[in-house]
């Protein structure tokens, strides 16, 4: 799927600019090869996708790198290196896929008794039980295709303690769905009000070295603004909540003419607890919209949840 959206980034700076030649470059990264333990011995998602991107970029082995925004890391600043482009925003949802034979009237007749649902992120997790709660949920990753293939196959997910499931259903992102041509799997699509995505979700990202400016220049031309206005929003509650690769905030925003509006959420998985804060703003204020709303969680206890989540 990373290569796809790779091959996307570059048919559109081509067709920005003609005489551009574009070669794509793919690399291996610690969460692409570990599929069985959770991503925080690779620090988090940061450490698992991005790190080695970056350190390529740094050592000028890449221009450009593409990422998926929910993947790169908030709290922490990379000065040398700059979002140049953001594309359109996908469907940001997340939804149900379900293995053969089982339907989402039986989970709701039956109360879901013995019924595991499958996901390798908290924020997916604690919703999960908050909308199933006599489900069982459990820890579930590898490749988006990977996952499915787990689950109709009725594999169990390793673990360095053992191993868990199998799942009955998997809780993913419908895009990710989409783009593996898996969308007649969506049995269920979660609102937006029922499970709020991942800060970024639905956004891919194109970094560069900041004193590139012949780079930055291109990918202006494929830049859209107004998912870079929203990613921008988003992050900057990451980056005032100190949130880690791994800290269970969710945020989403959107632009309606010249106002933009963000909801976010920190969530505990220890006890369930969501907390939220929701507030509009002028569209060409991005950043200050995502402060205040960062203040607001903050107020309500947003650090100490966050504080519990942390590796110890």
């Amino acid at each position: 799927m990373a290569l796809a959206q790779t091959n996307e980034i570059a048919r559109r700076l081509t067709a920005a600019a003609p005489d551009l030649e574009v070669e794509v470059v793919t690399l291996d990264t610690a969460g692409d090869i570990d599929q069985i333990n959770k991503l925080l011995p690779h620090g988090g998602k940061g450490g698992a996708f991005v790190a080695q991107i970056r350190n390529a970029l740094l050592a000028g082995e890449l221009q450009a790198a593409m990422h998926s925004l929910k993947d790169m890391p908030g709290n922490e600043e990379t000065p040398s290196l700059v979002v140049g482009a953001t594309l359109s925003r996908d469907p940001p949802g997340d939804a149900l896929v379900l293995r053969a034979g089982v339907s989402l009237n039986e989970i709701r007749r039956t109360r879901g008794n013995g019924f595991k649902i499958g996901t390798n992120a908290v924020r997916r997790a604690v919703y999960a039980r908050r909308l199933f709660p006599e489900v069982e949920v459990i820890h579930f990753r590898g490749a988006a295709d990977t996952r499915v293939r787990k689950l109709d196959q009725g594999e169990k997910q390793r673990l360095p303690g053992g191993a868990v499931g199998p799942a009955d259903a998997l809780i993913m992102a419908r895009t990710g769905l989409e783009r593996l041509g898996f969308s007649h799997r969506i049995a269920y699509e979660f609102s937006i009000a029922e499970m709020l995505p991942a800060v970024g979700q639905g956004i891919i990202a194109v970094e560069c070295v900041a004193a590139d400016w012949q780079t930055r220049h291109l990918l202006s031309n494929i830049d859209d603004v107004v998912a870079h206005a929203c990613a921008d929003a988003e992050r900057e509650v990451l980056w005032m909540l100190n949130g880690h690769c791994n800290s269970p905030i969710a945020g989403f925003a959107r632009i309606d003419g010249k106002t933009i509006s963000l909801s976010a959420s920190v969530l505990d998985e220890t006890d369930g607890l969501i907390i939220g804060a929701s507030r509009s703003g002028p569209a060409n204020r991005p950043r200050e919209l995502g402060r205040a709303v960062a203040f607001e969680l903050l107020a309500k206890g947003a650090a100490e949840i966050i504080e519990r989540s942390r590796p110890k």
